[in-house]
């Protein structure tokens, strides 16, 4: 297996630019499927905010100090952005951002309002481990979409505030272009589900959801293998994966050889 890469300017760079590419292409295909919603993004020097509807957790912005120093003028043309859509103003920050950004962020009012771990491992053709016998991993057709979101939103049952929009959610994941979706089957029945989406060699590993009934058999380690041997078989070198830190799906990516980059914060207007 190749080496590490740093955690460094440039790794951070390829990292969030992933996250903001996946995340646009999402927020495309909403914009296609449910035109009410208005949902849409923009590029201000390099910053890219994200409206996906008031209240999604797409609704916010990615880059922010990362791409450019930041100035009060992009600033205030990204508030603006979202304040006209009557939605919160929420940036993702990186640490390796411009020195400048937080106290730019304090400044106007911003305090952090979430964390999260980003996690990384390089790969390359001989990345993936050996599969689970018992485990069946494949890629979800186009017709196979709805089982996919039915299954993710099945998973996040001991939530019911979250099922149907995690349903709805992973309606739209399976539909954004670049995002690729995995099925896993134990026993002939679903049981898991994963997805990839694919940029500049960056492979962001997402939309993990074990049905209850089926967790602790290995689906989601299994479906971590087959994602990360496509992402190599299509000239992916760097794998990625964002989790709530301390939590278990960070704990198991750890187990999977994947290391933190850094601890990214969310700010929010407080």
């Amino acid at each position: 297996m190749t080496s590490f890469a740093f955690s460094d300017l440039a790794l951070s760079r390829r990292l969030e630019r992933a996250g903001a590419a996946a995340n646009a292409s999402f927020v495309e295909a909403r914009s296609r499927s449910s035109p009410a919603v208005g949902a849409t993004w923009i590029d201000v020097d390099g910053t890219w905010a994200m409206f996906d509807g008031v209240g999604s957790p797409l609704t916010q912005t990615f880059g922010f100090g990362l791409f450019s120093a930041p100035l009060d003028d992009q600033l205030d043309t990204l508030e603006q952005f979202f304040v006209s859509r009557n939605s919160r103003v929420l940036h993702e920050v990186s640490p390796l951002a411009d020195p400048s950004t937080l106290a730019m962020l304090g400044v106007r009012g911003y305090a952090p309002v979430e964390l999260a771990s980003v996690m990384h491992q390089p790969i390359d053709s001989t990345s993936a481990g050996a599969s689970d016998r018992d485990v069946h991993i494949r890629v979800a057709t186009a017709d196979e979409l709805s089982d996919w979101a039915h299954a993710s939103a099945l998973g996040w049952s001991e939530l019911p505030e979250l099922g149907d929009f995690m349903r709805d959610l992973g309606s739209v994941m399976g539909a954004s272009p670049g995002t690729v979706c995995f099925l896993a089957e134990i026993d002939g029945a679903l049981a898991a589900t994963g997805a990839i989406a694919m940029h500049e060699g960056v492979a962001l590993l997402a939309g993990a959801s074990t049905i209850p009934e089926f967790r602790g058999r290995g689906a989601q380690n299994a479906l971590l293998q087959a994602r990360i041997a496509y992402a190599a078989t299509n000239g992916c070198d760097l794998a990625q994966i964002v989790a709530q830190p301390g939590s278990a799906s960070q704990r198991n990516a750890e187990r999977q050889g994947f290391r933190i980059a850094y601890t990214r914060g969310k700010w929010g207007k407080t």
